[in-house]
C-alpha cells in the first residue's frame, strides 16, 4: 500500500511538472496534454487544431457537435465523420463513409468492422417514382440498374436504365488519388461512380456485373 501511495504521488508530481512546463509553452501544448491525459473538457476551450477539437466533443458525448466539426473539415476525417454519423443515427451515411475509407485502404480493420455494424443498421428504403414497393437504393448500390416498372401495366417489357450513368468519363475508370481529390467529401457519389466504372469494364470484357455485391 506505501508503494501505491508512493507511486501515485509520484505520478501526481510528474502530472504537475508536465503542466506547469505545458502552460509555459502556450495554451496549445497544455490542450493538447489535457487532451491527452484524458481531460477533454479541460482541454476543449484550448484547441485549436478542429480535428482534434471534433475528437474532443465526440470524447464528452457531444455527438452532433462533433459530426458537425468532421463535416466542415472535410474528408481529412473521413474515419471519424463515419464514427460521428454513426452515433448520431445516420447508419446509410456512416456506412458511405467507411466504404470511402476502405477504398483508400482495405486493409483498416477498423473501418471494416465499424462498416458491418452500421450496414445492419440501414433500413431499406423503397423506391417510388421508378417503381412502387421495389427496394432500388440496394440495388443500384449493388451495381444493379433498374428500369421503370409499371405495376398496372406489368407486361411492358423492362430495359435498362442508363440515366445515372450520363456524364462518367475516363477520369472515373482510374480511381486513383489525383481522381479523388477532385471530389467534395461525398464518398457515395465517388462509390457511384466506381461501382459505373466496373460495370462498364466487366461489360468491355464479356463479363455479367455482380448483382450481389458492390466490386470493391
Amino acid at each position: 500500500m506505501i508503494v501505491a501511495a508512493l507511486r501515485q504521488r509520484r505520478f501526481a508530481g510528474i502530472l504537475a511538472l508536465a503542466l506547469v512546463a505545458a502552460l509555459v509553452a502556450g495554451p496549445a501544448a497544455f490542450a493538447r496534454l489535457a487532451y491527452l491525459a484524458g481531460y477533454p473538457g479541460v482541454a476543449l476551450p484550448f484547441l485549436s487544431d478542429p480535428a482534434v477539437r471534433g475528437a474532443a466533443l465526440y470524447d464528452l458525448g457531444r455527438y452532433a457537435e462533433a459530426d458537425d466539426t468532421f463535416r466542415e473539415i472535410g474528408r481529412r476525417v473521413t474515419y471519424n465523420r463515419g464514427n460521428s454519423l454513426a452515433v448520431t443515427g445516420d447508419y446509410a451515411l456512416s456506412r458511405a463513409y467507411f466504404d470511402a475509407v476502405l477504398f483508400a485502404n482495405r486493409f483498416d480493420a477498423g473501418a471494416r468492422h465499424n462498416r458491418e455494424v452500421v450496414a445492419a443498421l440501414v433500413v431499406p428504403h423503397e423506391g417510388e417514382a421508378m417503381g412502387r414497393g421495389r427496394i432500388r437504393a440496394h440495388l443500384a448500390e449493388a451495381g444493379v440498374e433498374v428500369a421503370a416498372f409499371d405495376p398496372d401495366n406489368p407486361q411492358v417489357p423492362v430495359a435498362a436504365v442508363d440515366n445515372f450513368r450520363k456524364g462518367v468519363d475516363a477520369r472515373t475508370v482510374t480511381a486513383n488519388e489525383d481522381w479523388l481529390e477532385t471530389l467534395q467529401d461525398a464518398p457515395g457519389e465517388y462509390l457511384k461512380k466506381r461501382l459505373v466504372a466496373e460495370y462498364d469494364r466487366r461489360r468491355a470484357a464479356g463479363r455479367p456485373a455482380p448483382a450481389e455485391a458492390a466490386p470493391w
